[in-house]
Formats: structure tokens, sequence, C-alpha cells
């Protein structure tokens, strides 16, 4: 793996403005989301407007993407994804989500998930997600994906390669009548084979007009993930693969959460909606 240096915090920028006319998730100005009632069974109507956010997400994130390169920070990306949300009328959910200060996640490396953008510059061999949500006509589209900088060693790039596959070895499961374990249970099989750790405390979750409705989506096997797939239920799938131990500790910033052993780590993510067949993919650009 590669022998570079562990990340530290670096400096975070003042929070980017949204133009006022773009609706804001009600969460915005308040420290917490009010709790979803609603059900995680969505109508077509509202299945087809999380398919226009998802599009935005998935746009956002792939021009935040062509940036990433040796000497560019972590805030420049969510610049990019930022101003590419709001010019297409959209709000950047993770902005003023319980607190946090940036338009998406830079995940590098040893970090797991909830990365802050900030003066981080990127080195040649990183490993860098971003993850990226757009909340247009009141619902909300997630997607993430690992990506790489510069020459990156080879146990790294197998990561997030295979990272990428079993996510859509997950999505294949996802059928009506079937259990939510069987997406951790499929994900688990897989990452065994190499040896990785499937983080636990991290996981999919239900997605709506609620960015995270309560309904939770394990990427192991988990005995207690009985709910079952119904058509037109929303969710995320987001697995986060590691190199070593799934156990991790959190930065002082109380959202950075890194891999106890300090190895590294990839995640990849779609929303999607179950169909009468299958699922259907919501995030895709």
């Amino acid at each position: 793996m590669s022998g570079q240096s562990l990340l530290v915090p670096g400096e975070i920028t003042p929070v980017r403005s949204v133009p006022g006319n773009i609706r804001r998730p009600e969460y915005v100005g308040k420290p917490a989301p009010t709790p979803y009632t609603g059900p995680e069974v969505q109508d077509a109507e509202t299945v087809e407007r999380m398919r226009v956010a998802g599009r935005i997400a998935a746009q956002a994130m792939a021009e935040a993407a062509k940036h990433i390169a040796p000497g560019v920070t972590t805030d420049e990306l969510d610049r990019v994804a930022h101003e590419f949300m709001c010019d297409h009328g959209a709000y950047p959910s993770t902005l003023g989500y319980r607190g946090f200060p940036k338009s998406l996640c830079t995940s590098l490396n040893e970090v797991i998930c909830h990365g802050i953008p900030d003066s981080t510059v990127l080195r040649d061999g990183d490993i860098v997600n971003l993850d990226v949500t757009a909340y247009l006509d009141g619902v909300h589209g997630d997607n993430n994906a690992t990506y790489l900088c510069g020459d990156v060693d080879e146990e790294s790039r197998l990561l997030v390669e295979r990272t990428e596959e079993s996510l859509r070895r997950a999505i294949k499961a996802v059928k009506p009548g079937r259990q939510i374990n069987v997406i951790g249970r499929v994900i688990e099989s897989y990452a065994k084979r190499f040896g990785y750790g499937v983080v636990r405390d991290f996981t999919g979750h239900g997605i709506n007009t609620s960015f995270h409705s309560g309904l939770i989506v394990p990427h192991y096997d988990s005995p207690h993930a009985t709910t079952v797939m119904q058509p037109g239920m929303t969710f995320t799938i987001e697995p986060m693969l590691t190199l070593g131990s799934h156990d991790y500790d959190m930065w002082d910033d109380g959202w950075t959460v890194v891999t106890k052993d300090r190895k590294r780590t990839a995640q990849f993510e779609h929303t999607l909606v179950v169909t009468e067949t299958g699922a259907d993919i919501l995030t895709l650009p």
C-alpha cells in the first residue's frame, strides 16, 4: 500500500451561498431534521422527481471528479459541485445538514466517510471519494464514488474496483419480497473473498422527501435487517470496504470517520427504487 503520510484536518473556508430562489430542505438552519414519518414506498410521481434530483447529483459529482488531480484542494472540488447544483436549481443537501459546512463530502485514503472539504491538497497516489446529494423539487438524490488521483498503487486500485463491483452485485440482489439483509449478505460475501473489512456502523438509508428516512440498509449480513423490499421503496446502497478492520475513529470535527488501523477504504453509492422485477438506479448522469 502507499506509504503516504496520514491525513490531518485542513482549513475550512466560509460557507458558500445558495441563491435565494432555490428551495431549501426543511432542516437548513436547524440543529437536526424533523423525523420522517411518511412511507418508505413512494408513488411514481415522487420517484420521477427523485430521478431528476439524482441525475443532477450524478452530474455534479462527475463534474467535480474532472478536477481531481495532484495539487488540487478538496475545497475546490466542493466549489465545483456547489456551483453545478446551484446552476441547475438544486440545493446541495449536505450543506447545513446537522451543521455540516460544505456541499459534498470528500473522503481520502483512510477516511471512511463524511470528510469535510478544506485546504487539503490532493497528492499523487491518493484515492478520493466524492459524496454528492442534490435536493430539487422537494426530494433528494444521493450518490458517491471513489476516484484515483494520479498514479495509485495496485492494492488501492483493486480495492476501488472491487468496492464498485460489490455495489453492482448488491443492486442485482434487490428484488421485491426479499429482506433488506440480502444486500449486506451479498456485499459481505464478496468482500470476504479478498480479506476486506466491511464497515458496519455507517449504512445505506431510506431516502425520498427526507435525506435519511429512518430505513437502515446494512452492508453486512445483519439478522435485524428484516424489512421486506416492496415496489416503490427508495433507498441507497453505499458499501464501504477497507483493507483492514471495519473499526473506526472520528476526528474532533464530529464528522470525519477514519479507519482505526488507518488502512485505506473505498465507497460507492447509488439511490435506487425497487421495481416489480428488481431495482432501478435513480442516480445516473
